[in-house]
């Protein structure tokens, strides 16, 4: 359908450099206003001695100033204008008429040509952008057009299809638009007036040549925008003319729906630049992400480390040189930073999902949840006080899906967990091969003997969990939990290893280690308890075990070394004092001085256990079954039992034992031996069952009997002297003779 007189009226060029320089449809102005326009015309034409050719080359877009504004409007305001409106409104019809003519005559002409080449009516126009298109008043002041009018008006051209290439690949855009405008306005006014009715081909070749030439243009802003990172310098001017060009795009396709066809639905439509200028900006941060240099892990053990701090690098200086240089060649409402910002974001945290899936080791774990957690949102990155207050952050997603997120910490609390059991094990291999190979003896500090096994232990679990809190804290929790997991089985399969090692060899650092691993598992207690807020029943129970095991080791060795001395009591060299009284407290001291340096409960409770031993062990042998002994014999034998008894006790009393109610009993029995008298037998007997209520019948029957007294007198000490008072459920501290088995009594020596 033909477009109104209004719809195709145009103002012509008619002056070689003072035509009008805004391309206005008519549509949007007044007829009084057109009248006064073609008055302008004529005055022109009349002042010009060499009219320029209507194929002249456009204005440059510098050349429409404020001056040439002013001086149209006091032209349009003065009198002579409004004496002629109906002379002059005559002329411009005629004028018209014979541009239509003009118009169908270049028409039939290009119909004839077969080189494809599309030609435009050689009429300029300028592309404006209101932003109040409703508005219907008369503009009688052209200052107030001005205020409203942002954009540079450039000149559109009939230039070829290939010629309009040839400006969009120079990079000439503002020009190569207003051609393609222009090009596509004919081609939109043919079709409406029906030409392409006998031959729909020839309207689908020229709206495709509108539409190479406009996703040309595209393609070339998708360049710009991607190219403004990559050189050392921001170009300011052609990200102006971006701006320019987009403007001009949206003022120039308001609104689709009135211009677009039946078969051609990009002809007249928005080209939406502003959103390819986005998508542009996504793929420059895309490729910016995707270039930072990234060594495989045979290259570079720490390859991912070295990456992200590339990554780090690269885009704070991106971001830097946007905020800087390149926000300041945008509009405000472009949101030049904010939308770097979130292109960056989008292509970081796929680059990060993708390196995720990986099979990460624990060091590359904990730097890309380092990275995450820590950097990026860090003074080093986005919140680096230079970015503010552009950068925004509030707004921004999860770098990461809650879903990788938690898969990521899942993988690292399982290497976490072969990371700690390989701690552990270095920890026992260091002290097989450095300390008890070498039988190095154990540092002693405030008079204890120390081990680096807590400490050690200690400082891996802190290192870890400080690690993991930097994360998160239930990445710390869990970080804990699985320290204590291992903890409970490495203690056990320590005390194996060194039980083991002992068997194999008969060490003199075993009592030293004995009690410095005492000490330390102490300390690991003390700390996890203090320092952690860990609750240690369950590993107090597993180092309780622990603890009885090397108790109960420590005491094996112990009567493997003494067993051969107490069975040398009452021997005849014994008797004879060819042994020295002070050899079985010696070899008792080589284990029991070292519990000197043990701390409390559990070095004085072992002290108390060996002294128990000694006088237990000690009084088995003395009342074993033998001949009847002479009474200098039984003397020598008293008197080498209180000099031996005086040794042991004095030298376990002074190493800290505190089981002092064990002094007496082999006094005790020592005496009853040595008396000659029966009555003071009896006080003896007497003594020693009130000294020892746990000792039985058999007990003082054996003692009685190694003093050389008869079965009737023994039993009439007994019986006449003595009302047995047996106390089986006597405390711990008073138990003796309930653990030494009473012999078998032979009467016939």
């Amino acid at each position: 359908m033909a477009r109104s007189f209004g719809e195709h009226v145009f103002l012509l060029t008619a002056g070689p450099s003072n035509s009008i320089k805004s391309c206005v449809l008519a549509e949007s102005l007044p007829s009084t206003f057109l009248e006064n326009l073609l008055l302008k015309d004529k005055m022109n034409r009349n002042k010009e001695l060499h009219p320029t050719s209507v194929t002249s080359e456009p204005a440059s877009p510098t050349n429409s100033t404020g001056k040439e504004k002013m001086d149209v409007a006091s032209e349009l305001n003065s009198p002579t204008s409004h004496s002629h409106d109906i002379g002059i409104f005559e002329r411009g019809i005629k004028t018209m008429l014979s541009i239509r003519k003009s118009k169908q005559n270049l028409n039939k002409d290009k119909e004839k040509e077969s080189t494809g080449t599309l030609r435009g009516m050689r009429l300029s126009f300028r592309f404006t952008k209101s932003y109040e298109q409703d508005k219907t008043t008369i503009c009688n002041d052209m200052e107030e057009i001005g205020e409203k009018i942002e954009l540079e008006p450039i000149k559109g051209k009939p230039l070829s299809v290939m010629e309009i290439n040839e400006l969009i690949q120079n990079r000439q855009l503002l020009e190569a638009f207003a051609s393609i405008k222009h090009l596509e306005d004919e081609v939109i006014a043919e079709r409406d007036a029906d030409k392409y009715k006998d031959n729909p081909q020839e309207f689908a070749r020229k709206s495709k040549d509108v539409d190479l030439l406009y996703n040309s243009i595209t393609s070339t802003i998708q360049s710009i925008v991607v190219g403004t990172l990559e050189h050392p310098t921001v170009e300011e001017t052609m990200l102006a003319s971006l701006v320019t060009l987009i403007a001009n795009e949206e003022a120039a396709h308001p609104n689709p729906s009135n211009t677009a066809g039946p078969g051609s639905d990009l002809l007249g439509t928005p080209r939406k630049w502003r959103e390819e200028w986005r998508e542009a900006i996504n793929e420059s941060a895309r490729k910016r992400v995707m270039s930072i240099p990234m060594a495989s892990k045979e290259e570079e053990s720490s390859w991912l480390d070295l990456h992200l701090g590339f990554l780090r690098k690269n885009l704070s200086e991106d971001l830097l040189k946007v905020k800087f240089a390149v926000k300041k060649c945008y509009p405000e409402d472009y949101r030049v930073c904010n939308t770097y910002v979130e292109a960056f974001h989008k292509a970081i945290a796929s680059h990060l999902q993708d390196l995720s899936q990986r099979p990460l080791e624990f060091n590359e774990l904990y730097a890309l949840l380092d990275w995450v957690a820590n950097t990026y949102l860090s003074e080093l990155l986005l919140g680096h006080p230079d970015l503010k207050p552009e950068v925004k952050t509030e707004n921004l997603s999860l770098l990461l899906t809650p879903a990788d997120w938690d898969k990521l910490k899942n993988n690292y609390i399982n290497s976490v967990k072969g990371k700690i059991k390989s701690y552990f094990g270095n920890i026992l291999k260091l002290e097989i091969t450095e300390k008890w190979e070498k039988e190095v003896q154990p540092e002693v500090e405030e008079n204890l003997y120390n081990s680096s096994l807590s400490l050690d232990i200690q400082t891996i679990i802190a290192e870890h969990m400080k690690a993991s809190r930097a994360i998160s804290r239930s990445l710390e929790m869990k970080t804990l939990e699985l320290c204590l997991a291992e903890l409970h089985e490495f203690i056990p399969r320590f005390g194996e290893e060194f039980m083991e090692w002992n068997t194999s060899r008969d060490s003199p650092i075993f009592a030293p280690y004995f009690a410095a691993y005492i000490n330390s598992f102490h300390d690991l207690v003390s700390g996890l308890q203090t320092v952690f807020k860990v609750n240690t029943e369950e590993l107090q129970n597993v180092l309780a075990a622990l603890t009885k095991n090397f108790r109960n080791n420590f005491l094996n060795k112990l009567r493997t070394k003494t067993q051969p001395l107490f069975k040398k009591i009452l021997t005849k060299d014994w008797i004879l004092a060819t042994e020295k009284p002070d050899l079985l407290a010696s070899t008792v001291s080589q284990f029991s001085e070292h519990l000197q340096h043990t701390k409390e409960p559990v070095g004085q409770e072992l002290l108390c256990d060996i002294h128990k031993y000694v006088v237990r062990e000690y009084i088995t042998q003395v009342i074993k079954p033998r001949r009847k002994m002479k009474r200098e014999t039984r003397q020598q034998v008293s008197e080498r039992m209180n000099q031996e008894a005086k040794i042991l006790n004095n030298m376990l009393i002074d190493q800290g034992s505190a089981s002092d109610w064990l002094l007496p009993a082999i006094h005790h029995i020592a005496n009853i031996v040595g008396e000659k008298k029966k009555d003071k037998i009896k006080e003896y007997v007497m003594e020693l069952c009130q000294d020892y209520p746990d000792i039985r019948k058999e007990h003082i029957l054996a003692v009685l009997g190694l003093r050389g007294l008869g079965r009737a007198k023994r039993q009439a000490i007994i019986r006449q002297r003595y009302r047995l008072q047996e106390s089986p459920d006597g405390g711990a501290s008073s138990t003796l003779f309930a653990e030494i088995d009473a012999p078998t009594i032979i009467s016939c020596f």
